[in-house]
């Protein structure tokens, strides 16, 4: 026993008129944004970090 379209577009539409469109709309960048941060963090491409810290040690 899923979960229809319809049930899941009743619950978007209460969503929405209980939050507004454009709250919802800044809490998506906001997320998206926060997301972004992490990939970039996890990846190592954060351009505050110094050269030295990003050098593997010889061996």
């Amino acid at each position: 026993m899923g979960i229809s379209i319809w049930q899941l577009l009743i619950v978007l539409l209460i969503v929405i008129m209980l939050f507004g469109s454009k709250r919802l709309r800044n809490l998506g960048s906001d997320i998206g944004g926060a997301i972004t941060g992490f990939r970039k963090s996890m990846s190592g491409d954060d351009p505050l970090q110094s050269p030295e810290s990003n050098k593997q040690p010889l061996q």
